[in-house]
């Protein structure tokens, strides 16, 4: 008993130090907060994204189809928006503006669309510009296939680094030993294009028969997180484990992140997935959750507006409702702070051009957290 009680420990403790992460790290509650939340955006039901124009206001997606203008505290619903696929955790989702936008007018949307042969649907990818509260010059970008009737993983976030590429993410869809190992397949990958859908030649798998040549990294689950690191430019997911093993990752060239062959999680009925946690050619995490708090939305805090806040990392919880602050030393966390506790599930978090943080709550709207003098 006492030979296998240290080898539990000899065990534990190697975990901790070949992930570089402590398991007592847990979340807490600050005594105090810099900022008092206040509704920004009203009678919203699931914004699952939103970004600022340069004009003022912002746009906003709503799960359900709608693409809402908002300034003035006015909301404007945006026509012409792609036929939508319903089902699950698909609908429209992510909204993000080219990095040159006052000069060309682009705008990216990822949602889930029923284009195709097959049943069911699956992630897409468009641009479009914005002319008389309507979408105009539609271009489909990229359509993952083949489609499925299943509800669950679809990504799907969108950023762009600092030389103009294009990042996106898909969820494995639901298939977990068919797609994210596969790269013949699409799902449970993050990928990478110009900004009008053209695949780059140094993309790693491009010379690779039958590959999807749009893959930039795999063996991903389901990403709902993609921000770029505002220091060096690296491009960080968040993505959802199963039971546990939520995970923070630095998204490399060709990397494999190990879904679903290395994870800190277990099935949803407590069974083992795996008994590895690490493993030869695959990249571990910055740092993972246990137990999950269902990620969503990501953002790194880069102004002043919030005492001893720059540098930080916040993350939205669906399953605990309320949005994290992570404290960074480099790239490992060091503290764990809960936010906005109880206000309902976070599914985006942006930081405006104004230097304060907004955060979209489900049926509620977006807050605004204002500092306190």
């Amino acid at each position: 008993m006492k030979k296998s009680i240290l080898c539990l420990h000899l065990f534990v403790v190697m975990l901790n130090f070949s992930c570089g992460q402590n398991t007592e790290n847990k979340v807490i509650t600050p005594e105090t907060v810099p900022f008092t939340s206040v509704l920004y955006v009203d009678e919203l039901q699931v914004p699952w994204g939103f970004t600022f124009l340069p004009e003022g206001g912002m746009l906003i997606t709503e799960k359900s189809g709608k693409l809402i203008h908002f300034l003035n505290e006015k909301k404007t619903i945006i026509g012409n928006i792609p036929e939508i696929y319903q089902r699950g955790q698909g609908g429209l989702l992510d909204i993000e503006l080219h990095p040159k936008y006052e000069e060309n007018g682009w705008i990216y949307i990822s949602y889930a669309s029923p284009q195709g042969d097959e049943k069911g649907g699956h992630t897409a990818i468009m641009r479009a510009k914005i002319k008389d509260n309507e979408l105009a010059e539609n271009q489909l970008l990229y359509k993952a296939g083949p489609n499925t009737t299943k509800g669950q993983h679809f990504g799907s976030r969108i950023v762009f680094d600092d030389e103009g590429y294009l990042y996106f993410s898909i969820g494995e869809r639901g298939a977990r030993d068919v797609n994210p190992q596969d790269i013949k397949r699409d799902g449970g990958k993050i990928y990478r294009m110009f900004d009008d859908g053209r695949i780059p030649s140094d993309n790693p798998f491009v010379n690779e028969e039958g590959a999807k040549t749009a893959i930039y990294s795999y063996g991903h689950r389901n990403p709902q997180g993609l921000i770029k690191h505002p220091e060096n430019g690296q491009i960080w997911d968040h993505e959802h484990g199963p039971r546990g093993g939520d995970e923070i990752n630095s998204i490399k060239k060709g990397a494999n992140y190990g879904w679903p062959l290395v994870t800190y999680g277990i099935n949803y009925s407590g069974t083992t997935i795996t008994d590895k946690q690490e493993m030869t050619g695959m990249e571990g995490p910055l740092h993972y959750w246990v137990p999950s708090i269902a990620p969503s939305g990501m953002a790194f805090v880069t102004s002043d507006k919030y005492p001893g806040w720059k540098g930080s990392l916040l993350v939205g919880s669906l399953a605990f409702q309320y949005l994290e602050r992570l404290v960074l030393d480099g790239t490992t966390v060091t503290r764990r702070e809960k936010l906005l506790a109880g206000e309902g599930r976070v599914r985006a978090v942006e930081e405006g051009p104004d230097g304060l943080i907004y955060v979209a709550v489900e049926g509620k709207g977006i807050y605004k957290l204002v500092p306190k003098s």
